[in-house]
């Protein structure tokens, strides 16, 4: 059978994406999934941050006491609540990383675009850097082995498009918060599920796929 689609909306800076994305690697060879990653940010500027939160300061405040929900709610404990708190720097929007993951894919394909998502959470969301600064960003695409002059050319040229037709392909999907996931482009759910409660929306997705097939014979 062929693999099941599944594209993973998703933005950099959310936590609960942060706790979703081992699952879905631990069933994407179990079930045969192709995993698609895509660009999903909900406050692109600084602008839309205080409008959502009221000020950065709350905007931060705010954030981290959903980090420690997600904290609860990782399989593996790894995010790392106080480092972020002491840093000095506003919390990031997603705009920068979202940006950096359509260059990753421009140079890599999904597989690009995988790897600099998943190394940039970890420079966020366990090492507390600042991915909401352009130099912090393109050294992350560096440690992830990409070119440093091709990133930073495509972070520049190609990048910005990218993520536009992304976000919007996102809300034609009827997408409006991360995590989500569209099943076989047609289920679309929202939220981290757990790994048991994924396995079996994959599941009954290939059910209802056979059901289909059986149907149509």
């Amino acid at each position: 059978m062929s693999p099941l689609k599944v594209e993973f909306f998703h933005d950099v800076v959310c936590g609960w994406c942060f706790v979703l994305a081992p699952r879905l690697k631990q069933l994407q060879d179990e079930l045969n999934l192709d995993v698609q990653h895509r660009s999903f940010i909900l406050q692109t500027s600084r602008e839309a941050m205080v409008e959502r939160f009221g000020s950065m300061p709350k905007a931060k405040e705010t954030i981290l006491s959903h980090w420690l929900s997600c904290s609860r709610a990782e399989d593996v404990k790894r995010i790392n609540i106080e480092a972020m708190r002491q840093q000095d720097f506003e919390y990031p929007t997603g705009l920068l990383a979202g940006l950096a993951c359509q260059t990753a894919k421009a140079l890599g394909g999904n597989e690009g675009h995988e790897r600099m998502f998943d190394r940039l959470q970890e420079a966020h969301l366990v090492q507390a850097r600042n991915i909401g600064d352009r130099a912090t960003v393109l050294a992350v695409a560096a440690e992830a082995d990409f070119d440093p002059l091709a990133f930073a050319t495509a972070f520049d040229q190609q990048a910005p498009q990218m993520l536009e037709e992304e976000l919007a392909q996102g809300r034609r999907l009827g997408i409006s918060s991360v995590p989500s996931l569209v099943i076989d482009g047609r289920y679309l759910v929202p939220g981290a599920l757990s790994l048991e409660q994924l396995r079996q929306t994959f599941i009954q997705v290939r059910a209802n796929q056979k059901q289909a097939q059986g149907a149509t014979q």
